[in-house]
């Protein structure tokens, strides 16, 4: 199962990633688990000073931009 982890404090590019995340699991058919990460010091302590940004598994992969469900699919593949 995929770990999915959209860091950001609610914004709206936080939630369309967050949606964006959703949409290419759900195409790729995969099972996942997605977490929203809202608290400052959380995301900081991965390492992001930029939101919104997405984690896949613990490892950041995307940060201060909304990635689109195409590029998350080819990071979850």
């Amino acid at each position: 199962m995929k770990k999915i982890q959209v860091l950001g404090t609610g914004c709206p590019k936080c939630k369309k990633l967050a949606e964006n995340a959703e949409a290419a699991a759900e195409e790729l058919g995969i099972e996942y688990e997605i977490e929203k990460v809202t608290q400052l010091n959380d995301i900081m302590q991965m390492g992001v000073m930029m939101t919104p940004a997405l984690a896949i598994d613990g490892e950041v992969k995307v940060t201060g931009k909304t990635a689109s469900p195409e590029d998350i699919k080819a990071m979850l593949a």
